[in-house]
């Protein structure tokens, strides 16, 4: 059964029909004594609260039925109603405990699917995704995985890693929005692919956005389309990213990246499942899911003023980290098999191959760059020594870039020991970890366009988002 509360005699006969209509039983009452009594008596599989259900607007009545219900049921989902201008009350609502919220006016289709979503998470894994027996090997676990789950092109069997995938199989299937973080080249596109490929929405297109290269004047025009002579270069029609994921999925990248004035539009869009392409004022409907990607900290950027709480909690109903390379040594051999298997049908090296003592050495790396950095040391190995079995030296000689390698924060390298492009592409690693990877901030504290920025990142092989 699902409870609506709601003190509008129209919404809750409306939402009652709604609910009935897509097979839902449902109850609902007008005030916080009959919700709480309705809670004790036999628990709902669902609530969906209106923040103001009497005659004070506030919402502070809402958000005090709420903190009540989650005493009583805390295993019971709630879905908050609110106006667009009270959005800092249903924030504050999801600290509280809400599962979700929407707005209103509310679109039936896009409320019911909010509501499968909520139901799906709350239901927890199916017996099929559980976690198997502990005496399977990692190995095992991995096989049985492969056999449940689309996840082709991610290698590796650690525990961590095992543990993400299970987590991916399980909420791919609903349409709950997916925030991925972990550090830059752990794979986190691979990962927003996975749970394309695993959720109903595998044979629509999936988009990738990197929002790190959408400058704010060119926000609009790239993610939500134009019109002929909308602005004076806009000399054809052009859809935008939103329009071409529609029906499948989007994959915001480096959403960390997005400056505020671009994150209200974008908040906008996510909440109402509409917007408008430039020079044309008809709103369009979408029907898309999000997943987004950070290797920042969008917690700490949301308490210094950087990242939009709303948007926060938008974005991130699930929250998947993927575990940097260093955290699961044991998948640097397998890793590193993967990419020369790659690199013999790439080269026509059919004899390509790396000794156990290189294997060995490269565990033993902390490779800050994670999985991409690994391929491309492995890569720059195989070009560079011409040799058909790869030891420890040929990675060595190609590996002056690892920390051990690098003076300490604050030391200049002793003459001779560095040359100029070495301590250029030392102080750039500096400032990245510094920085985040914020690649703005990056340039401009080293003097740079982002433009020059990234020809030097590609010269020197660094790694980024």
């Amino acid at each position: 059964m699902l409870l609506i509360v709601d003190d509008d005699l129209a919404v809750r006969t409306s939402l009652r029909l709604l609910l009935k209509q897509a097979g839902y039983e449902a109850q609902a009452v007008a005030t916080a004594a009959e919700t709480l009594a309705v809670v004790r008596a036999t628990p709902p599989r669902l609530v969906l609260m209106d923040m103001n259900f009497s005659l004070a607007t506030t919402g502070a009545d809402g958000l005090a039925l709420l903190r009540e219900v989650k005493v009583l049921a805390p295993q019971v989902p709630v879905i908050l109603i609110t106006g667009w201008g009270s959005i800092g009350l249903a924030v504050e609502g999801m600290k509280a405990g809400a599962a979700e919220f929407v707005t209103k006016p509310w679109d039936n289709e896009t409320l019911l699917q909010t509501i499968r979503t909520v139901l799906a998470l709350n239901a927890g894994p199916t017996t099929s995704e559980t976690d198997l027996p502990e005496t399977d090997s990692p190995a095992a676990t991995r096989r049985q995985l492969d056999k449940q789950y689309r996840l082709g092109g991610i290698i590796g069997h650690d525990p961590q890693l095992l543990h993400v995938l299970r987590h991916v199989g399980q909420v791919a299937s609903t349409d709950a929005s997916v925030l991925i973080e972990g550090e830059s080249g752990t794979g986190k596109e691979l990962i927003a692919e996975a749970i394309h490929q695993n959720s109903h929405r595998r044979q629509q297109p999936f988009v990738k956005v990197n929002l790190g290269g959408i400058s704010t004047s060119l926000f609009e025009s790239e993610m939500f389309g134009h019109r002929r002579g909308a602005f004076t270069d806009a000399k054809t029609d052009r859809a935008g990213r939103f329009e071409l994921a529609n029906g499948g999925t989007i994959f915001l990248d480096e959403i960390g990246e997005l400056e505020l004035a671009s994150q209200v539009k974008l908040l906008r869009v996510l909440q109402d499942r509409t917007y408008e392409v430039l020079g044309d004022s008809k709103p369009r409907r979408l029907d898309i899911r999000v997943i987004a990607a950070t290797n920042r900290n969008l917690a700490e950027m949301v308490a210094q003023g950087l990242f939009r709480e709303d948007l926060f909690y938008r974005i991130n109903l699930i929250t998947v980290r993927l575990p940097a390379l260093r955290e699961r040594p044991a998948d640097v051999p397998l890793l590193t098999q993967h990419f020369v298997d790659q690199l013999r049908a790439t080269y026509h090296r059919p004899a390509l191959r790396v000794s156990t003592r290189a294997l060995h050495w490269l565990r033993e790396q902390l490779l800050p760059g994670n999985i991409r950095e690994l391929k491309n040391l492995v890569e720059r190995a195989v070009l560079v020594s011409g040799k058909e079995e790869l030891g420890p030296e040929d990675f060595q000689a190609n590996a002056q870039h690892l920390p051990a390698r690098a003076p300490a924060p604050g030391e200049l390298p002793a003459p001779g020991t560095m040359t100029l492009d070495e301590l250029e592409a030392h102080m750039i690693r500096q400032s990245l970890s510094h920085y985040d990877g914020n690649i703005s901030r990056v340039a401009k504290a080293l003097g740079l366009s982002r433009g020059a920025l990234y020809r030097r990142l590609e010269k020197h092989a660094i790694p980024f988002e």
